[in-house]
């Protein structure tokens, strides 16, 4: 029987797995916070565990991390990881220090389905789905490297945002253990307030997450009319704004925030206009739901065919909407001296999904600036 990776399991089936073995619950807790909150790798070191338990461990059960193939520091501290997860594929992990908080973004897939046309990781393809222990063994393997190169024993990953390599909501079944583990007390003991789920609109998969782990939500809109983020979005001709809007109003009956967070990748000559921003305005005043929004410089990759807006045009779109009364704020390009920063994450993949046939480069800027 192969081993079972203790990484992939959340609280209660760490506890189910230790009732497997003969033994009590509650050494369920304690083999939990030799793991995520020791780092743990080495049965042998759980002084409190009985030695028959950790003799039967050594047989049954290993925690396993994922294989460091590089690991980069920014010059403003931003910390990039590449991990093999096997087959020819390879995830990338980023950490981005700040004065009040330590922000971990994490990947979910081997690549990515969706195909948002400014994304890096979507102009890959995609592979495969990753395992709840894959998912976790970032954030393990992080925390730990952080805290032992800074000398420190307390924690320094204060914030988790499902932002990397793929789209989280299309790996649900691995995606809820995995936010599980960070929020449980015995683990990372994360507020619910500080992870964050960001998706492209998968929208009953929203509702599932309501229902089932809600965490704070960003999604990702990139655009005011469904003509356009059909194009920018492709998942948006499966799931059009109006039903994605409605998801995010039901979001906020169980949310840890009373807002949505809308994410929006500012395009030159495509989504970056005034006219566009108060189309905005007016679609989510319609919608008459609490939201926020995040501006993001778009970050070149020659395959996308796509530039920047000017920083005078991306300062002029958000006081458009903070006029309207938006909160939004225009985010900080960190780590781009390692392709850290949003949208760069490429990693390695052995593409399944024939992207290259379905993100065929055409004239993005051109065709979609008219409708401008």
């Amino acid at each position: 029987m192969q081993a079972a990776n203790l990484l992939d399991f959340d609280h209660e089936g760490l506890a189910a797995f230790c009732e497997g073995l003969g033994e009590k619950r509650f050494r369920a807790t304690q083999l939990f916070r030799w793991i995520h909150q020791k780092g743990a790798a080495d049965f042998a070191q759980m002084s409190d565990l009985a030695k028959s338990l950790r003799d039967k461990l050594t047989g049954a059960a290993t925690i396993t991390p994922l294989r460091v193939v590089s690991e980069h520091t920014a010059a403003d501290g931003t910390v990039k990881w590449l991990f093999d997860v096997g087959a020819g594929n390879a995830i990338e992990t980023v950490f981005i220090p700040e004065d009040d908080r330590g922000t971990l973004c994490l990947s979910s897939q081997a690549g990515c389905a969706v195909g948002c046309r400014f994304c890096s990781t979507g102009h890959q393809g995609f592979s495969r789905n990753l395992t709840t222990g894959e998912i976790v063994a970032q954030l393990w393997q992080a925390e730990h490297a952080l805290r032992k190169r800074l000398n420190s024993e307390d924690r320094v990953i204060s914030n988790v945002v499902m932002m990397g390599m793929g789209e989280p909501l299309q790996n649900y079944a691995a995606l809820v253990p995995a936010l599980r583990i960070m929020l449980d007390d015995h683990g990372y003991g994360l507020s619910r307030r500080r992870v964050t789920v960001s998706t492209s609109g998968v929208v009953p998969m929203i509702d599932r997450l309501r229902d089932d782990c809600p965490v704070a939500l960003a999604v990702s809109l990139h655009a005011p009319d469904d003509g356009l983020r059909n194009d920018l979005v492709p998942i948006n001709r499966k799931y059009p704004i109006a039903e994605l809007l409605a998801a995010c109003k039901r979001y906020l009956d169980t949310a840890p925030r009373d807002f949505i967070t809308f994410e929006y990748c500012m395009l030159d000559g495509v989504n970056d206009s005034v006219v566009q921003a108060q189309a905005l305005v007016n679609l989510l005043r319609r919608a008459q739901l609490p939201c926020k929004f995040n501006l993001i410089p778009f970050n070149p990759f020659p395959q996308s065919g796509l530039l920047c807006s000017p920083r005078e045009r991306v300062i002029g779109f958000a006081k458009a909407l903070q006029a309207a009364g938006f909160v939004t704020t225009i985010r900080k390009t960190r780590g781009d001296d390692i392709d850290a920063a949003c949208g760069q994450l490429a990693g390695e993949v052995q593409d399944r999904t024939r992207v290259h046939e379905r993100l065929r480069r055409i004239p993005v800027t051109t065709q979609l600036a008219q409708r401008a």
